[in-house]
């Protein structure tokens, strides 16, 4: 499925969308540059899953966790070096709670999906202008 959207909230809105029938234990892998909007994307989702979080960029923590009656897994991969690095912080444990688990910089540890992760491509088309590629092989 692709989307276009024209602004920050139009973009949130395409992630709560999404989100909305997403299963627990799904694992959504995240690409795009620097500023396309994947954290947007991601505060869209936690709404859509019924989440009252404040969502922000995981770049500094690596993982930042919104719980309530569903569970939300935000990972940012930016600076890790690779897969090895995400193992170590535990991401076995994170799928085996059953969370959501969304992935920016998702190139960086691509193998450590196992195949049934869905793809979400943002790509920035202007300053407000973005292009949402969602590609679920589940479906």
């Amino acid at each position: 499925m692709v989307y276009y959207t024209h602004s920050e909230a139009e973009t949130e809105g395409v992630g709560a969308a999404f989100a909305a029938d997403l299963p627990d234990g799904a694992v959504v892998a995240l690409y795009g540059d620097l500023g396309a909007g994947k954290t947007a994307f991601v505060r869209g989702m936690a709404r859509g899953m019924g989440l009252d979080a404040r969502v922000s960029s995981p770049t500094f923590t690596i993982v930042n966790e919104y719980l309530g009656d569903r569970e939300l897994c935000h990972f940012d991969m930016y600076r890790l070096e690779g897969s090895d690095e995400l193992f170590d912080i535990g991401w076995e444990d994170y799928l085996r709670r059953g969370a959501v688990c969304a992935v920016e910089w998702s190139e960086r540890v691509e193998d450590a999906f196992d195949g049934d992760e869905v793809r979400v491509r943002i790509e920035k088309l202007s300053d407000s202008e973005r292009k949402i590629t969602i590609e679920d092989k589940r479906a």
